[in-house]
């Protein structure tokens, strides 16, 4: 008998695969590879062929095409298996909650309240299986949701003999800290096109994405008795204040939205002699986002010129782009998306994502790879939550979009 999506996830989330930022291997933590391994001895029950778990914790298997589809294109689909460092993602014990009421939800672990006025989605799921955390943890629906969802729906195509092309699946650790893509084989990963299934909103396919920088400005003073400091001391962390009130005020987070870009200060320290100002720069609009990095370059330009030369010093490393440079030549999947999503009685959203994704990383090598929802919400910390429902609705679209591969032309 099939295993469903929900109950795969709740069997995910026990798994403790938080990834780990201040690591320099490949995975960051040992423990990825229990769930790796789990999963792929699971799509080997299932039937795929070429199943492999590699050194670096990356999970491929592939559905061959059945008879009279060889010839059409070949589809992909992945997900992630790490969770976000930002919240605890160990001892995860969800709330299940049945015919929930459409009302604010007591988290039992910790007595704070997952609030409706917060999550505005909650309204419509009066009546439906919530699905949320006790507070003490994340839930892991980001990606683990999106894993339940592709092996619940593989397993469906193979037990059901429903016809397809050929079919590529794969699970990539550390995702959360941006490396998803680094090992990523894609001699074992075939596919004309992919889809990311680590979405939020149920009918989501996203193909739009920040470009994104991260930079830092160096800051030198020069340190002497204050007493005696007249036109010879430069206070580091005032010059550090000073670049921060040159940056335009209502271009951070707290103040955009939508397809509007920022700056973003991560984090500072100084003193008089050293400062450091850590940012990331994002923007949607390519041709906006280059002129962000100019003004960067700008604002150290003119610091250096106001006291002595070397003062301030910009280090400046692109991230990632917007993927959709490359989707926009490739919108059939993008459109077969959207019909999957139609067919199933969903209305399309198709947000820009504020935000990154190993599709736009994928996409740049070679690899056209939107990005599907998975009927989460509230990621990376106490508030995360799913319904039962919203997950099949997403394994309906992935079977769908299976079920319909492309021509080649």
């Amino acid at each position: 008998m099939n295993m469903n999506a929900e109950d795969r996830l709740l069997k995910y989330v026990k798994y403790y695969t938080t990834s780990d930022e201040d690591s320099d291997c490949t995975p960051s933590t040992a423990r990825e590879f229990d769930l790796a391994h789990e999963l792929a001895d699971e799509l080997e029950r299932i039937g795929l062929c070429d199943v492999k778990t590699d050194s670096k914790c990356y999970v491929y298997g592939r559905l061959p095409a059945t008879r009279g589809m060889e010839n059409k294109k070949s589809m992909g689909f992945i997900a992630h298996m790490d969770t976000a460092p930002d919240f605890p993602g160990e001892n995860v014990n969800p709330q299940i909650i049945e015919n929930y009421d459409g009302k604010d939800v007591i988290l039992n672990g910790t007595d704070q309240v997952l609030k409706v006025s917060d999550f505005k989605e909650l309204e419509n799921f009066k009546g439906r299986t919530l699905i949320t955390t006790d507070g003490t943890t994340l839930l892991g629906a980001d990606d683990k949701a999106g894993i339940a969802e592709i092996m619940t729906a593989i397993e469906i195509m193979v037990s059901e003999n429903i016809p397809h092309g050929d079919i590529y699946i794969a699970f990539t650790p550390d995702e959360e800290i941006g490396r998803g893509s680094d090992g990523f084989d894609f001699n074992e990963f075939r596919a004309d096109f992919a889809y990311t299934v680590d979405g939020d909103y149920e009918g989501e396919v996203a193909y739009e994405n920040f470009n994104a920088a991260s930079a830092s400005f160096d800051v030198k003073g020069v340190n002497v008795h204050p007493g005696e400091a007249k036109d010879i001391m430069i206070n580091a962390s005032l010059v550090a204040a000073e670049i921060i009130s040159m940056l335009p005020e209502n271009e951070t987070p707290a103040k955009t939205e939508d397809r509007q870009g920022f700056y973003h200060l991560t984090s500072m320290d100084g003193d008089v002699s050293h400062a450091k100002l850590n940012y990331i720069i994002r923007d949607h609009d390519e041709l906006i986002f280059n002129k962000r990095l100019e003004n960067l370059k700008t604002i150290a330009e003119c610091i250096n010129k106001k006291y002595i030369e070397g003062t301030v010093s910009l280090e400046c490393n692109i991230q990632y782009r917007n993927m959709i440079s490359v989707i926009r030549d490739h919108m059939e999947i993008v459109e077969l998306a959207k019909t999957a999503i139609r067919e199933n009685g969903l209305e399309v959203m198709s947000r820009p994502v504020r935000g990154g994704t190993d599709g736009a990383m994928f996409s740049f090598k070679g690899l056209p790879c939107p990005n599907l929802g998975t009927g989460g919400y509230g990621f990376h910390g106490p508030f995360e939550h799913i319904t039962v429902e919203g997950m099949k609705n997403a394994v309906d679209i992935i079977m769908w979009i299976m079920a319909h591969p492309l021509d080649n032309k």
